[in-house]
């Protein structure tokens, strides 16, 4: 198995420029960069799609100018890096790292999760009996959750509370499709899943197969449910007994002015990702949309909220 030299450079900010320069003339061009401003920048492009930021993640990065690139450790590796240490005005930090099969290894910490009282979450390489429970087969190296956060555990068990039989079921923000393949598992007749992100339907299609389960049964969408267009355009065509929307505080207090148009008579939506701070201005907005909060739920500082038309409670 190879072993790497992990080299790190850490400078003040507005040098990363001359250092890759420098690694570049010597042949290093495979490099990774970690820059508190383009770190913040990051998070001011794509403010909508969260409702915090995780606290130790903004202090490690404060006044972060760091490049970090790999050598082989091997008598070639170990002169190119005597080169770069003389030819360089940067000291370089080393550690040595051993190359492994990271797909593979993360693996060991993942194993089949109970939620509620009727579900088992299991990694799709398992092998269970699952008992009494139903099994959800889900790939976790594909992406948007595997349902362990706080936030699916709410929608999950909410899910267990409200599917009948047959219902129709629309999953907004729907990532992997866990909540709505966990929905059709017990008993729900059809999702419409969808999500901003392109890759989304081909997760959902994957993680949907693994439950046997088709486009009978689920249809993956993608693009912006609040935007004109095609996808709201068939979006509103129907009407579901049960709206699901996992996202964050910013998009829920918008979809409350449209779910309405969306939900079945007698239907349930659904609302989770509410983080503590942020479910007084939801629940006003849900009271703003004609909508009663039925019940309301929280697990480690987040907020679940299942709703329906009407004034009383």
């Amino acid at each position: 198995m190879t072993q790497w030299l992990e080299l790190t450079i850490d400078a003040p900010a507005g040098q990363l420029d001359l250092i890759t320069a420098q690694l570049g003339a010597h042949g290093i061009t495979d490099i990774i960069i970690q820059d508190e401003a383009d770190f913040l920048q990051f998070l001011e492009d794509h403010q909508a799609y969260w409702d915090y930021v995780d606290e130790d993640l903004r202090t490690a990065m404060a006044g972060i100018s760091r490049v970090i690139f790999y050598l082989e450790d091997t008598p070639v590796g170990q002169r190119q890096l005597t080169v770069l240490r003389e030819a360089l005005f940067w000291s370089i930090a080393v550690r040595q790292v051993q190359e492994e099969d990271w797909a593979e290894n993360w693996k060991q910490y993942f194993r089949p999760m109970p939620v509620g009282e009727r579900l088992l979450i299991v990694p799709r390489w398992e092998t269970v009996d699952p008992g009494d429970r139903a099994p959800l087969y889900i790939d976790p190296g594909l992406l948007f959750g595997t349902g362990s956060h706080p936030t699916t555990k709410l929608c999950l068990a909410a899910i267990e509370r409200l599917v009948e039989s047959g219902q129709q079921v629309l999953d907004l923000g729907a990532g992997s499709g866990i909540l709505s393949i966990a929905a059709l598992l017990l008993g729900a007749g059809h999702a419409t899943a969808c999500d901003i992100d392109p890759k989304a339907p081909d997760v959902i299609r994957e993680n949907a197969a693994q439950n046997d389960l088709d486009e009978r049964h689920i249809t993956p969408l993608v693009g912006d449910v609040l935007a004109e267009g095609a996808l709201r355009r068939r979006i509103d065509q129907e009407q579901y007994d049960l709206i699901l929307a996992n996202i964050v505080a910013d998009v829920i207090i918008v979809l409350s002015d449209v779910a309405a148009l969306w939900l079945a008579p007698g239907g349930h939506f659904v609302v989770s990702g509410i983080i503590d701070g942020r479910e007084g201005e939801v629940e006003a907005a849900l009271r703003a949309g004609r909508f009663v909060i039925r019940e309301r739920h929280e697990a480690g500082g987040w907020h679940c909220f299942v709703c329906k038309l009407g004034k009383e409670c």
